[in-house]
């Protein structure tokens, strides 16, 4: 740490302030609200690597293996992102997308895909075939597809900017231009 953060003392210091870091300090004060929390972060803004730099794709669980801690985190985690983004004003748009097989190959996958999105309890999924594909996404081809309508986008900058704001109204430091070089280990007395 550099000299400002250096004799900072804090019940807990979270680093890095993306948006995983944010998300976390705000959860540890919703749950204690009288935690001295820190974030540090090591670049001058928050979010400046992945949070900012990502394609803002909102996950519907499609991909992870029913029943799975993966598919629990990813499905839980959507409709808590999508209260969090209605309740804070945050732009975000639940548009679908359209998952193709490019060729016969790939539709035993595609299937595969399907009926996890059934058994992760996505509803309005549905097959498409070669015609179909281009009438929701003109720019796409495919031998096959499905429409996966859970599927959106989001400005993770935005997000993060908010979890900021957040963090520091409920009392907290967001410390940046902070790399954290060494963590020495100290028994409390």
């Amino acid at each position: 740490m550099t000299s400002q953060a250096s004799d900072y003392k804090a019940d807990v210091v979270v680093v890095g302030g993306g948006i995983v870091g944010l998300a976390t300090a705000y959860a540890v004060l919703k749950k204690s609200p009288k935690t001295k929390l820190v974030v540090l972060e090591k670049d001058s803004q928050v979010g400046a690597h992945q949070t900012r730099h990502n394609s803002g794709v909102i996950h519907s669980g499609l991909y992870y293996k029913p029943g799975s801690l993966k598919a629990k985190n990813c499905l839980d985690g959507y409709t808590k992102l999508l209260q969090f983004c209605r309740e804070n004003e945050i732009k975000h748009e639940i548009c679908g997308k359209v998952v193709v097989a490019t060729s016969q190959a790939e539709i035993v996958q595609l299937e595969m895909l399907y009926q996890r999105g059934l058994a992760n309890g996505l509803t309005g999924i549905r097959k498409l075939d070669s015609r179909e594909i281009p009438e929701i996404e003109p720019f796409c081809s495919g031998v096959a597809g499905l429409f996966v309508p859970q599927t959106g986008i989001v400005d993770y900058g935005e997000m993060v900017d908010v979890l900021k704001q957040k963090v520091l109204n409920m009392g907290a430091e967001v410390l940046t231009n902070q790399q954290l070089v060494q963590i020495d280990e100290r028994r409390r007395a």
